[in-house]
């Protein structure tokens, strides 16, 4: 299976998102360059990551993109039972890192560039190569910038891994920082000044009482595994030493929001209750303070069940049935920032990626093989 084989290369790239991944994106260059295909880099400041885009067939009309990210989540502190950076085939499995999430898509993707064979395309096909997806669909953005300089592309199509089912919607997400400032002080005389990691809990404890509403009285979307807009703290760091009160504590959380709520209105009542809050212990400590600060934020995508893309997809894949999916995706950037049509679709299952032992099904493979080989007889001329 082709795509098998270069999906044993794409693994061998250990392109964990601290890391660079211009090994991978220059292996794809290259196999571009040997198919008669150019294809632009976007390098990000110091070169050590990049963007790779490409577009095959007619520049005069909107074609159709196929996205997908090069970087994979750590390793780190995981019992793998093989090497996670060298494929390993077993049991009709391929394991490695990245395979499901979502190093199979571009495989497949790019053993579809081995189907093209001199064909002419009567819609042309792009493909989006992007990094840092992991830590908040950073890298996409320098690439969506570049399109929006082009003829906009009709569709997109997000591989990640929806088991080959079209996944019409994800939530979207703001990532936060709470920083809780209070009073040092020695333990012993804790009674009389601010503890910084008290305040950060009663904090906390403010974003369960808001998440409590929202799961009992805010939208709901029965699409979706958890149907309600979620707010959650992830990270808690505070204090130095157990016999020094701490003046600073910092608390990480996210809001994932259903495309019913705005996302801005749920921080901004936080950023109220924070303040309230700090206002109190204010009157005592003139140092009491919360700071919030938005890290990162991507928007969520819902396209709509009967738009055309929906319809075009369908016809690609074995399996007619629609979904949302749990996780986010890139796919929001490109339908928000483009006005993109889209929907994510390819081979295995998020209940394998992130873990130990991430493996694709050999039959899920074939399965997106045969959905890209139906999507080049639709475009070909």
């Amino acid at each position: 299976m082709r795509s098998l084989e270069i999906l044993d290369k794409l693994v061998s790239f250990p392109t964990v998102s601290r890391d660079p991944n211009r090994g991978l994106i220059d292996f794809v260059r290259d196999f571009l360059a040997d198919r008669g295909i150019a294809s632009e880099l976007v390098v990000a400041e110091g070169g050590a990551k990049a963007n790779l885009l490409a577009a095959i067939g007619p520049t005069d009309i909107p074609g159709v993109v196929l996205s997908g990210h090069t970087d994979v989540v750590p390793v780190d502190g995981q019992a793998w039972t093989s090497d996670p950076f060298r494929l390993a085939v077993r049991d009709g499995k391929a394991y490695g890192r990245g395979t499901a999430d979502m190093k199979g898509f571009v495989a497949s993707a790019l053993a579809l560039i081995d189907q093209l064979d001199g064909r002419r395309l009567a819609m042309p096909l792009h493909l989006v190569l992007s990094h840092d997806e992991e830590v908040g669909c950073l890298g996409v953005r320098s690439a969506i910038a570049r399109l929006a300089e082009r003829l906009r592309p009709r569709f997109c199509i997000v591989g990640e891994p929806t088991e080959l089912r079209v996944a019409t919607g994800h939530k979207g997400k703001i990532a936060a920082r709470a920083t809780c400032c209070g009073v040092a002080a020695h333990s012993a005389l804790a009674p009389k000044t601010l503890n910084a990691v008290h305040l950060a809990c009663d904090f906390v404890g403010l974003v369960r009482e808001r998440q409590a509403d929202i799961a009992a009285h805010g939208a709901r979307d029965p699409a979706y595994e958890i149907p309600y807009t979620t707010i959650h703290v992830g990270r808690i760091d505070g204090g130095t030493a157990l016999n020094i009160v701490p003046d600073r504590c910092v608390v990480d959380f996210e809001i994932r929001n259903l495309a019913e709520d705005d996302p801005a209105q749920i921080l901004d009542r936080l950023m109220n209750d924070a303040a309230a809050l700090a206002a109190v212990e204010r009157q005592r400590f003139p140092e009491a303070g919360i700071a919030i600060d938005v890290v990162n934020d991507y928007p969520g995508l819902a396209t709509a069940a009967d738009a055309d893309i929906v319809a075009f997809v369908q016809g690609l894949v074995d399996d007619q049935t629609t979904l949302k999916v749990a996780f986010g995706t890139e796919g929001g950037l490109f339908a928000s920032r483009l006005d993109i049509p889209t929907v994510v679709c390819g081979p295995g299952s998020m209940d394998q990626g992130h873990k130990a032992d991430e493996y694709v099904s050999l039959a899920s493979l074939e399965a997106c093989d045969r959905m890209l080989g139906r999507l080049l007889d639709r475009i070909a001329a």
